[in-house]
């Protein structure tokens, strides 16, 4: 049965002028409090279920420019927090998986192409990677989303697909997991973040997984787990990874750890599959 439940939010934001939908207007002076009141319904709620699941506590760290980088580590900071997800939801600072004026704007300055678009966004991946190394990496390929093509062979543009090579030798490299993010299915993709393509190539690095569902709400939660767990057997993928709390007790009061743990996929196909 499922035992871990890892509980996040966005981080806040620098400046908002250019982020559409619900923070529009707010600045950092409000987003931070916000993010502190999550963190305490965090706890209330780990208490309350300690027997129940192990609750990890965390949030998405999106690089947006290289300026957000000390953000995010001074949150992270936080003893609180348990781990955070790095992720990219900005090109050159406009949004790329909000609608598709944005999905526009984004490539028309990043010089007109898509191909152009990508190159950008797997760059500015590998410079979040660099300077964050985050235990988890989100939603890889989101890219993807708004994309005209978004099953495209992505080896068929040599300069993108050296940067998505790159990038996952870099996960690798430093012990990253990438994310089964099942909410492009939710949002109509055929496969979930990251695509087939990639998920295989990562595979042959030795790259692990962890899985998502990139939820937003109640009804989102365990959305499409079961086509994901599908989707990675159909890779041969065996194992999940996940994390695990480990609090010592010392004369110098508590010190909090975080284990790696695999989970075999028959483990978790049993949780959402029943016999």
């Amino acid at each position: 049965m499922l035992k871990t439940k890892y509980n996040e939010t966005h981080a806040p934001k620098l400046e908002l002028g250019s982020i559409p939908g619900r923070e529009a207007g707010d600045d950092i002076s409000i987003l931070i409090p916000r993010h502190e009141a999550y963190l305490v319904e965090a706890i209330r709620l780990r208490e309350k279920y300690k027997h129940e699941l192990n609750v990890l506590i965390g949030f998405e760290g999106e690089w947006i420019r290289s300026d957000y980088g000390p953000l995010i580590k001074d949150l992270a900071s936080n003893p609180i927090i348990d781990f955070f997800i790095g992720s990219i939801h900005h090109v050159n600072e406009i949004p790329i998986d909000y609608d598709a004026a944005f999905y526009a704007k984004a490539v028309e300055k990043s010089g007109g192409s898509e191909e152009k678009l990508y190159e950008d966004y797997f760059e500015q991946q590998f410079e979040m990677l660099q300077a964050l190394k985050p235990k988890v990496v989100g939603h890889f390929d989101l890219i993807r989303l708004l994309s005209e093509k978004p099953d495209r062979d992505l080896s068929e543009w040599k300069g993108v697909w050296e940067k998505i090579l790159r990038n996952l030798l870099e996960v690798v490299k430093y012990g990253g997991l990438l994310e089964i993010n099942t909410s492009a299915l939710r949002k109509g993709l055929k496969e979930p973040y990251p695509g087939r393509q990639i998920c295989e190539t990562y595979i042959r690095f030795g790259g692990r997984f962890t899985m998502s569902d990139d939820s937003h709400g109640i009804d989102h939660v365990g959305t499409n787990f079961v086509k994901a767990i599908e989707y990675l057997e159909s890779l041969g993928v065996k194992e999940l990874y996940t994390f695990e709390r480990n609090i010592t007790v010392g004369s110098d009061g508590d010190t909090r750890g975080l284990s790696l743990t695999s989970v075999p996929l028959l483990s978790v196909k049993e949780t959402f599959i029943p016999g």
